[in-house]
């Protein structure tokens, strides 16, 4: 059973959001808003903020650009998971990966299977890691961005979570790039 230890400092993590869409604007971007909002209520920091087209290469290259800021530890895309044509962020997120978090899409269905029943087969959510960074790309919703963060990710970015969490192996994640 996952637990919080209280002996255990808080550690903030820094976080950027990328909203994926042709139609949001800032004014209208509610799933960015979630995310944004629950980040900080978390106690966590919002690095950076943006909002893009549905386009695999400017996807692609703004996750690149992120994961090599030393100023963010994860991201959090939002949009573009789905089955349509436009929807490429996924493609995106594995066109930058080095490894893929395969637990993530499995736990992020069942969470989702209790909110939206089969529907929650139309979702292709996903998660990774890149050059130290996590990424991890959640559907358009705000209700979906709720369930992954509230389930998932506000618990596995706590480092005081147990028994394991995101956050302690932050300083492994680019070992392999390191000159030994």
């Amino acid at each position: 059973m996952s637990r919080i230890d209280e002996t255990k400092a808080f550690i903030p993590v820094r976080f950027a959001v990328l909203t994926v869409s042709d139609t949001r604007q800032a004014a209208d971007d509610t799933s960015g808003d979630t995310l944004a909002a629950r980040i900080a209520e978390a106690g966590h920091a919002l690095a950076d903020r943006r909002i893009v087209k549905d386009d695999r290469a400017g996807i692609a290259a703004i996750l690149r650009d992120w994961c090599a800021d030393p100023g963010i530890d994860a991201v959090l895309t939002t949009g573009g998971t789905g089955l349509t044509g436009r929807d490429v962020t996924v493609e995106a997120h594995r066109d930058v990966y080095e490894k893929e978090i395969e637990a993530f899409a499995t736990v992020f269905t069942i969470v989702s299977m209790q909110k939206i029943g089969t529907s929650a087969v139309q979702s292709r959510a996903c998660g990774g890691v890149a050059n130290g960074t996590y990424l991890f790309a959640l559907p358009g919703s705000p209700g979906a961005c709720r369930d992954a963060w509230d389930e998932i990710l506000k618990w596995q970015f706590d480092f005081r979570h147990r028994p394991c969490n995101f956050v302690e192996i932050m300083p492994r994640l680019d070992e392999h790039l390191r000159r030994k």
